[in-house]
């Protein structure tokens, strides 16, 4: 295992499971980031400048909080891209569709709906994590490897 930091990891795991209660005692929200980002593409909630202005808040928080711990000397990785441009657009465009599909994403199903004992959201989480793991198998072992 590469750069394994089980500190860090735990450490970053509290700080994502502290925002998203925060969220949740302060607004009642889930901190589910496609429910987030697909609320303020959307013409009815938009309007809405106290329902936008917290999802911007949020956004803007996912951006600005690396970029702060890199003011205080923690690095900012490069992402590897083994792949090209083309192939990363369709994954994400896929990874789109399918938080469409399953009402949700890793963080809303996860994080949130795991630890409120949704049944929805913990069988989703098992599909994603099956899904991740046949993913990474055929690409390191299978076709990729």
């Amino acid at each position: 295992m590469h750069d394994f930091t089980p500190v860090s990891g735990l450490l970053g795991g509290a700080l994502i499971g502290l925002a998203a209660a925060l969220l949740m005692l302060l607004t009642g929200r889930i901190a589910g980031v496609t429910g987030i980002v697909g609320g303020l593409l959307q013409p009815d909630i938009a309007d809405r400048s106290a329902d936008r202005s917290w999802r911007i808040a949020f956004i803007a928080g996912l951006i600005a909080a690396p970029l702060i711990a890199a003011l205080f000397g923690a690095p900012l990785p490069r992402p590897a891209m083994h792949a090209s441009l083309v192939v990363i657009a369709i994954a994400g465009l896929l990874v789109g569709f399918g938080t469409r599909m399953g009402n949700g994403c890793t963080s809303g199903h996860g994080v949130c709906g795991f630890a409120r004992l949704s049944g929805r959201s913990i069988v989703a989480t098992f599909i994603f994590m099956t899904a991740a793991i046949v993913t990474v198998a055929i690409v390191r072992h299978g076709i990729g490897g």
